[in-house]
């Protein structure tokens, strides 16, 4: 029963009353969903020197996917 911030909103919530945890709602768990399919957070993510070559070579990766 530790009392927490929402990540989105900032209210502070009864962990132990949230079913939507670590958000405070299920809206803001939603909103938060949204900012990844939205790409605004991210992974870092670091190319191999074989993919930024090939990148530089043609602008594609060394992967295909069939898509």
């Amino acid at each position: 029963m530790a009392e927490l911030r929402c990540l989105i909103c900032g209210k502070t919530f009864d962990s132990a009353q949230s079913e939507a945890m670590p958000f405070c709602s299920p809206r803001c768990k939603q909103v938060d969903l949204g900012r990844w399919f939205d790409e605004k957070y991210g992974m870092p993510y670091e190319a191999d020197e074989e993919e930024t070559e090939a990148f530089a070579r043609d602008g594609s990766t060394t992967q295909d996917d069939g898509t």
